[in-house]
């Protein structure tokens, strides 16, 4: 119980501190005017009460946490944060259920990008910017903004950040103390945004188009401030920009990191996912539209080319922008960017997925188990790069992925039962746990998700939430081994 209430306390100050995004949209309505202003006040107020009323009745508890406590308080951040991030989308949009609320919240945070709003071109510039906060936010993790915030309110942040970060970042510390490496990643995450948004003010869009499609293009959330999305616009400058900024934020942040404090590119030769990542997605955008252009889709390669590569590196780097209703291409098309989407995204990034780093490691097992196969007394290490990868995470990364498509099957599965067709279940699942967004037939790019049912919507939810802690942090806590002492 103890326990259990030292994680209240800490929930309550990330809440009092997650209240302070709601100055942004409120900030927006009073120079748009658009009326919201004081239902972001109000929400605010709420918010930060909550948060204040958790930590003022739990605060004696405080002490450090242990390293397994930080996965559930994860998993109470994410759940409990979408659920206060519907306040002011269920104030100002009186008939929209929790459910459609809930799910447009956790699909911000969770950098999906998947809508079930329509009229966006319509909604005040404050709700439409709050939904693009949501997708910045998440994009490097609510936790790890905690964990560069917490320590100076007296709450330790490692485990948090363990907990949240996911492979090789787990093992570098970028700077001495764990709490300088998470501002020094909102630092680089923050300078890079700031680019993002002059390149596409320099491009067309206007001030605050630029602002909302930075942040979620940074966060690769994939949210728009038009139902057409990116193909409201129709310019290539915007299409040019958007692909470079998205390619940035599908790699490593850390090595983005490194690159500017030691002003070379070199970090970037010595990451191992980096060169692969960026292959996989080129050498995809390149054969996409010759296949396109083949198959008469486009009448020349050059437009295929255009197409293809801005929604192949939206939807590989997990993004979900769209400029062309895909859902429309030949299938292979459509179906090869969401497989790409399972694995291209690097560690460390915004994107969701499989991630490269642990593509790279089923590739080089796959080869070892052939090579000793013909060569049983063999002793050959599995290595990336100059790194020797231990067994013990090789066995990490197989259970891993097993877990990962044990629970895409199972919640197709359940899609279909209550009677989503077969491919729209798949696309939808595929592109919610992977944080992708858009998928195909119901919920193509050229519609969204309003039209499922409270039961599927939940299911939906669900899976952005598993892809975005990435499965083993909430499934943890069902074992038995989890809450003995």
């Amino acid at each position: 119980m103890i326990r259990f209430l030292s994680l209240v306390r800490v929930f309550g100050l990330m809440l009092m501190v997650f209240s302070i995004t709601y100055a942004l949209p409120i900030v927006t309505s009073l120079i748009y005017r658009d009326g919201t202003g004081t239902l972001f006040m109000e929400d605010m107020l709420l918010t930060f009460g909550a948060g204040g009323f958790l930590w003022s009745t739990t605060r004696k508890f405080q002490r450090e946490l242990k390293a397994k406590e930080g996965f559930l308080l994860v998993v109470l951040a994410w759940t409990g944060m979408a659920a206060f991030s519907t306040f002011p989308l269920i104030s100002y949009l009186r008939d929209l259920s929790f459910t459609d609320a809930y799910f447009e919240a956790m699909s911000g945070l969770s950098t999906t990008g998947a809508t079930v709003l329509v009229g966006l071109d319509q909604l005040p510039p404050a709700i439409n910017l709050w939904r693009h906060e949501l997708n910045w936010l998440g994009g490097m993790g609510i936790i790890v903004l905690a964990v560069a915030i917490l320590p100076v309110l007296g709450v330790g942040g490692r485990q948090l950040f363990m907990a949240e970060t996911p492979g090789p970042m787990k093992d570098t510390k970028l700077t001495p103390r764990i709490t300088e490496t998470a501002k020094n990643l909102w630092l680089v995450y923050a300078g890079i945004t700031a680019a993002c948004i002059l390149a596409l003010k320099q491009a067309g869009m206007s001030w605050f188009d630029a602002i909302c499609h930075a942040f979620s293009a940074m966060g690769l959330g994939g949210f728009s401030t038009h139902d057409a999305s990116i193909g409201y616009f129709n310019s290539p400058e915007i299409e040019t920009v958007l692909i470079i900024f998205m390619l940035i934020a599908g790699m490593n942040f850390a090595t983005h990191f490194l690159a500017i404090r030691s002003k070379s590119f070199s970090p970037y030769k010595h990451d191992i996912e980096a060169m692969p990542y960026l292959v996989l997605v080129l050498s995809s955008c390149l054969g996409i539209a010759l296949y396109l252009w083949q198959s008469g889709t486009y009448s020349d390669y050059w437009t295929a080319l255009r197409h293809a590569s801005f929604n192949l590196v939206s939807i590989a780097t997990d993004c979900g922008y769209a400029s062309v209703d895909f859902n429309q291409w030949p299938i292979f098309a459509p179906l090869w960017m969401l497989f790409v989407s399972c694995i291209a995204a690097c560690t460390g990034s915004t994107g969701g997925g499989i991630k490269m780093i642990r593509t790279l490691i089923l590739v080089k097992q796959s080869q070892l188990q052939m090579f000793l196969l013909t060569h049983p007394t063999a002793v050959n290490p599995l290595k990336l790069g100059n790194m020797v990868i231990r067994s013990p995470i090789v066995l990490s990364v197989l259970g891993f992925i097993f877990v990962y498509f044990m629970s895409i099957v199972i919640l197709t599965l359940l899609l279909v039962i209550s009677g989503l067709d077969f491919l729209s279940s798949f696309s939808a699942i595929i592109a919610c746990i992977n944080n992708a967004g858009p998928g195909l037939g119901e919920v193509g790019p050229a519609t969204n998700y309003s039209a499922l049912t409270d039961s599927q919507t939940w299911i939906c939810t669900l899976a952005m939430f598993l892809g975005r802690i990435e499965v083993f942090t909430a499934l943890v806590l069902f074992t038995p081994a989890y809450w003995r002492k």
